[in-house]
C-alpha cells in the first residue's frame, strides 16, 4: 500500500511573516521521499504594535472593528503576504500575487458585509478567516513548493473535502457525508506528490464556510487521516519549534524529560489540560471513528527529536508520570445530580463538546450536586443561558484553574496524590478541591487561578516527580 504523510505546518512552525517555510520546504522534500503527502497550513504569524500575533487575529480585530462601524481594509495583512511573496520563483510570482488578489478581496467582501449590517458572526465570519488565512497560506505554499521543483497542487474551498455541520463558527466533522466528497482531493493526490489544504476550515453539505475552534489546524489533519487510512498507509507529522518535554517549558525551566512515546489517552489529556502537543478534539475524533493511525510529534529544528503516540504505545516509561501540566480560565459548574444527565446528554448530542471533566459529586442538605470542571470558562461565559436553563439555581465557579498528572500508569507511582498535595501546600497555597481516580490513573488538582498559582504548582510538582521511579 502507497504511503501517506499528512504532515500538519501551524504558524509558530512559519514563523513570523513566513521566515521559517525554508524549513518547511526542506521537511516537506524529505517526507516526500517515501510518501505521498498533505501538507496542512496554519495562518502565517505577524508582528503588530510590537505584539506576536496570527493573522487570524488580525481579521477577527477588523471584523470586531467592522461590526462596531468603522471600515477596514487590509493593507496590513496585504503587507505581510507580500513578505511571503518574496520567496516565490519569478516564474510563478504573478500567479501567487493574483492568488493573494483573489483571496483578499473575498476577506474585504465578508469585512464590508459585516460593516454594512454590524454583524461579524457566523459564515460572514468564516469567509473572512477562510479566505485571509489557511486557505490562502496553502495557495502561496503550493507556488513556493513549486518554486523547488516540487510536483503539488492546492485544494481550492469549491472542491473542499471536509464537510460539517451547520455551526458556523466550532463546526463539527461529518466524515460520512465527506467520504462522498473526497474525489478531487483523490485525482490530485493520484497525480502530484504533495496536496497543500488550509486548516481550520469546514463546508456544510449545502456549500457554506464553517470553521471550527481556535486549534482547529490538528483536527483538519486528524480529518484526512481519517479519510484516507483504508486508501494508504498513513501516518500523521505535526511539525511542532519544539519537542514535548515533561512539562512547558515556558514555566518549568531546568530538569526537563524529553517524552518519547505517548498513548492516545496521554496527549488527548495533556492537550485538554493546556500542554501545547495537539487539539485533544483530534485525538477525539481518531478514536470515535475506530481509527487507529500513528502519530508523530517532530521537532521541527532537530527532526531526530520525535514523539511517537499511539492507541497503546509499546514502551514502558521507567517514570509512570510522564507530565505535569496545568490550565487557567478554567469553571465549575454545579447541577443538581437528577437534572446533570439531560445537561450531559445535550453536550455530546446537540454541542458535540467534550472539553469537561466530570468531578466526583458531594450532598449537602440531604440533596446530591453533580459538579463538572469546564476547560474554557470563556466557553462557559458565552453560553451561560443555555447551562442554567437546565437548572436554575445551579451555580458557576469561574477563576479556577487545574493542574493535572499525565501517565496512563500513575498507579504506580507510590503515595503520588499525599506527595502531590504536600508539594502545593509548601507552596502556601491552597488546593480547592482534589480529584483522585485509580481506575482513570488521573490526579485532578483545582486551585484559585490568581496570580502565579498555577506556574508556582507545575514547578514543585514536576520537581516532585522527577525524584519518583
Amino acid at each position: 500500500m502507497t504511503k501517506l504523510v499528512v504532515a500538519k505546518f501551524g504558524g509558530s512552525t512559519l514563523g513570523i511573516n513566513g521566515e521559517s517555510i525554508p524549513q518547511i520546504v526542506n521537511r516537506v522534500r524529505v517526507l516526500a521521499k517515501d510518501s505521498k503527502v498533505i501538507a496542512v497550513f496554519s495562518a502565517p504569524l505577524t508582528v503588530k504594535q510590537g505584539k506576536r500575533l496570527s493573522i487570524t487575529d488580525v481579521i477577527l480585530a477588523c471584523g470586531d472593528a467592522a461590526e462596531k462601524g468603522s471600515r477596514q481594509t487590509l493593507d496590513f495583512v496585504r503587507s505581510v503576504y507580500d513578505v511571503i511573496l518574496k520567496q516565490v520563483h519569478d516564474k510563478y510570482k504573478k500567479d501567487c500575487a493574483d492568488t493573494i488578489d483573489i483571496h483578499l478581496e473575498k476577506t474585504q467582501n465578508a469585512l464590508d458585509e459585516a460593516f454594512e449590517k454590524r454583524a461579524f458572526v457566523d459564515e460572514t465570519r468564516a469567509r473572512a478567516l477562510a479566505f485571509s488565512g489557511e486557505i490562502l497560506m496553502s495557495h502561496i505554499m503550493r507556488w513556493i513548493l513549486k518554486s523547488n521543483d516540487m510536483l503539488v497542487d492546492a485544494v481550492d474551498i469549491t472542491d473542499w473535502p471536509i464537510i460539517t455541520d451547520e455551526n458556523a463558527e466550532s463546526a463539527n466533522f461529518m466524515p460520512g457525508v465527506s467520504r462522498n466528497r473526497m474525489s478531487g482531493i483523490s485525482r490530485m493526490l493520484e497525480h502530484n506528490d504533495i496536496v497543500a489544504i488550509g486548516g481550520f476550515i469546514g463546508k456544510t453539505v449545502r456549500g457554506t464556510i464553517t470553521t471550527y475552534e481556535r486549534g482547529g489546524t490538528d483536527r483538519t489533519a486528524a480529518d484526512m487521516a481519517i479519510l484516507f487510512h483504508k486508501i494508504y498507509d498513513t501516518r500523521i507529522d505535526f511539525e511542532k519549534d519544539s519537542a514535548v518535554v515533561s512539562a512547558d517549558p515556558k514555566i518549568v525551566k531546568s530538569g526537563l524529560s524529553d517524552i518519547p512515546y505517548m498513548s492516545y489517552n496521554e496527549a488527548r489529556l495533556a492537550g485538554m489540560f493546556g500542554m501545547n502537543i495537539l487539539d485533544p478534539i483530534a485525538i477525539k475524533e481518531i478514536v470515535e471513528n475506530c481509527v487507529d493511525v500513528p502519530i508523530i510529534i517532530t521537532d521541527i529544528n532537530r527532526p531526530n527529536k520525535i514523539t511517537s503516540i499511539q492507541r497503546n504505545p509499546i514502551e514502558k516509561s521507567v517514570n509512570p508520570i510522564k507530565i505535569v501540566v496545568g490550565k487557567k480560565n478554567c469553571a465549575i459548574f454545579r447541577i443538581e445530580f437528577s437534572m446533570a444527565h439531560q445537561l450531559l446528554v445535550s453536550l455530546a448530542n446537540d454541542k458535540r463538546y467534550g472539553e469537561f471533566v466530570i468531578l466526583s459529586p458531594f450532598t449537602k442538605d440531604e440533596i446530591m450536586f453533580f459538579r463538572i470542571l469546564f476547560l474554557d470558562a470563556d466557553y462557559v461565559k458565552r453560553n451561560e443561558r443555555y447551562f442554567l436553563s437546565f437548572d436554575p439555581l445551579a451555580t458557576i465557579q469561574y477563576n479556577r484553574g487545574v493542574i493535572t498528572l499525565i501517565g496512563d500508569e500513575m498507579y504506580r507511582a507510590q503515595q503520588i496524590v499525599s506527595r502531590a498535595s504536600m508539594q502545593i501546600g509548601l507552596e502556601g497555597l491552597n488546593i480547592l478541591n482534589m480529584d483522585a481516580q485509580e481506575e482513570t490513573s488521573r490526579i485532578i488538582i483545582v486551585l484559585d487561578s490568581a496570580n502565579d498559582n498555577i506556574e508556582r504548582s507545575i514547578v514543585a510538582l514536576h520537581k516532585e516527580i522527577d525524584s519518583i521511579t
